[in-house]
């Protein structure tokens, strides 16, 4: 079909005048100005405070909905043929409804994904290999924005089909420290000097109270697992400092860390 003889054709473009331009400004202005108060009626009315995703979520769905509609009412009282439009993109529509098939699958693993609330906007979740904090939800994926300033986009239909860690769900949370010591240490003393180290951090929880247990004996040395309590917020400061003071206190006790060794004997 030639393009150009199909848009001659449109009314539109025969009786371009004034009055249209008017009505055309007027009714963007007005159907915009109702489709912000209705997200207004509808954010303060109905939906919670604290469900910032779902908010962020309804407003860009609001917004491809409102401006599609207000768009085909535009059109129509402009004396424009819609179906003129499409028959001359034809093609064009195909791919579009194949797209719109995918696209559909993307928002409505959204919706259960909000439903689910496994996770809000400012969470650190683990997706995969992914690690990252949730800076956005779009209409058709997620936004996931890198401890090294990265963003990376996942679709909605891999997000609810992946096994997603919420890192900080809740206010506390622990870090676990898996420590070597030499088979030739005192047992016994290690593991008071670590229950010591654990109680007495400022920013360590009392409750619940810190875990150490032997883990179990390697090839080299004893492994034990320390866990300490803390408030999500200061992960990266106790993690450091955790480390930091056992290396010291080992150091001050003449503890050794032992690593593997590579032994030849010449015959």
């Amino acid at each position: 079909m030639n393009i150009t003889k199909s848009l001659q054709n449109i009314e539109f473009f025969k009786n371009l005048d004034l009055q249209k331009i008017l009505f055309v400004v007027i009714t963007f202005f007005v159907g915009l100005f109702i489709l912000k108060l209705f997200k207004l009626i509808i954010n303060k009315f109905f939906i919670k405070p604290k469900s910032k995703q779902f908010i962020m979520l309804f407003n860009k769905l609001s917004n491809y909905l409102g401006f599609s509609i207000l768009f085909l009412i535009i059109l129509g009282q402009i004396g424009i043929s819609l179906a003129t439009i499409l028959g001359a993109a034809g093609v064009f529509g195909i791919a579009i409804g194949i797209a719109s098939q995918k696209s559909l699958g993307n928002i409505i693993s959204g919706f259960f994904m909000i439903t689910e609330k496994s996770f809000e906007i400012g969470d650190v979740l683990k997706i995969g290999e992914n690690v990252g904090t949730v800076y956005a939800v779009e209409l058709l994926s997620i936004m996931l924005k890198t401890f090294d300033n990265k963003l990376i986009r996942i679709p909605n239909e891999t997000l609810i089909s992946s096994e997603i860690t919420n890192i900080t769900r809740f206010p506390i949370r622990r870090l676990d420290l898996e420590i070597s010591v030499s088979y030739n240490e005192d047992l016994k003393g290690v593991l008071s000097l670590l229950e010591d180290i654990a109680t007495k951090g400022e920013l360590y929880l009392d409750e619940p109270k810190p875990y150490l247990v032997v883990k179990g004996f390697s090839e080299s040395s004893i492994v034990i697992l320390l866990g300490v309590w803390f408030q999500k917020e200061n992960f990266q400061v106790v993690k450091n400092g955790l480390m930091l003071e056992i290396i010291e206190k080992f150091r001050e006790n003449n503890i050794e860390i032992p690593f593997n060794q590579l032994v030849i004997h010449n015959k």
